[in-house]
């Protein structure tokens, strides 16, 4: 047990202190926004860029790691789109529900975890979950909000709409441009809310037990991934929501009290289940 806590204090410390220096006044009403902008568009491209750059190709190709990760979040993200339209919510809006019940936060939360669980052989797996997450994930979910949006619904519209959007996106330019750099060899390789306050609640058991779950049931059952990936793999479907959904519900100026505690809610219940996840994966 005390294992378990001593790799999720660190991370999990530092959340609650830049809560509670905002509580306090400490830092400012923009400080959040200024912070996330930060490691948007500067710390996480940097690290990206990085391990991507000294990555070998026979470490980035894990097809098996990528097929469990991503069908297991697409799975959990159609579910809960076509149970909230299903309900009468708008396209849009039941996309950033989807979007926030299978989006992990793989960049805030990722690396810092694995890396203190699994040391750095969990760098590239978490970058390819990562890179998976905002690139798969995100794009479609951006696809079903424009589609939902749309009066006009001409396909190539929507296409040039969103590859422009993810063009201009960092968290996806950075590790490309590192998989350019690796490819070329031009560096050393190293060895108010119109949903019910319950749909939030939800949306976390969706994101902190169901993902997680199929996730463990692809890899493991289905793939047969080895047990070290498996537990990776888990670990980073198993995380709380990250800001992505947010973002997307503020840009679109679509209605982000549910998504926000989404955020909240995960966030708070994966101490536990994080917890629970690290304990089995040490007995094991």
């Amino acid at each position: 047990m005390l294992s378990a806590v001593s790799i999720l204090l660190p991370v999990f410390g530092l959340i609650f202190a830049g809560f509670a220096c905002r509580r306090c006044g400490v830092l400012g009403p923009a400080a959040a926004s200024e912070l996330n902008r930060f490691v948007v568009w500067l710390a996480l491209p940097a690290l990206l860029f990085d391990i991507l750059a000294h990555a070998t190709w026979h470490e980035l190709f894990q097809p098996a790691f990528v097929a469990a990760f991503s069908l297991a979040g697409l799975a959990v993200f159609a579910v809960v789109v076509g149970v909230r339209v299903f309900l009468g919510r708008p396209l849009a809006d039941a996309s950033i529900d989807g979007l926030a019940a299978a989006y992990p936060n793989t960049g805030y939360v990722g690396f810092p975890l694995c890396m203190i669980a699994f040391g750095p052989s969990s760098l590239t797996p978490t970058t390819i979950a990562t890179i998976l997450v905002v690139c798969v994930l995100f794009a479609l979910a951006i696809v079903v909000i424009e589609t939902g949006l749309q009066s006009e619904r001409r396909p190539h519209r929507l296409l040039i709409k969103v590859l422009r959007s993810l063009m201009r996106n960092p968290l996806l330019v950075a590790p490309a441009l590192g998989a350019l750099v690796s490819a070329v060899h031009l560096t050393e390789r190293r060895a108010k809310s119109d949903g019910p306050p319950e749909s939030s609640w939800w949306l976390t058991l969706s994101k902190l037990v169901a993902q997680p779950a199929l996730t463990w049931w692809l890899a493991a059952r289905v793939f047969a991934l080895p047990e070290q990936l498996v537990g990776i793999a888990v670990l980073l479907a198993a995380l709380p929501t990250g800001t992505g959904p947010f973002m997307l519900a503020e840009y679109y100026r679509r209605e982000a009290h549910v998504t926000s505690r989404t955020i909240l809610h995960s966030t708070l219940g994966s101490l536990v289940t994080l917890t629970l996840i690290l304990l089995h994966l040490r007995h094991g």
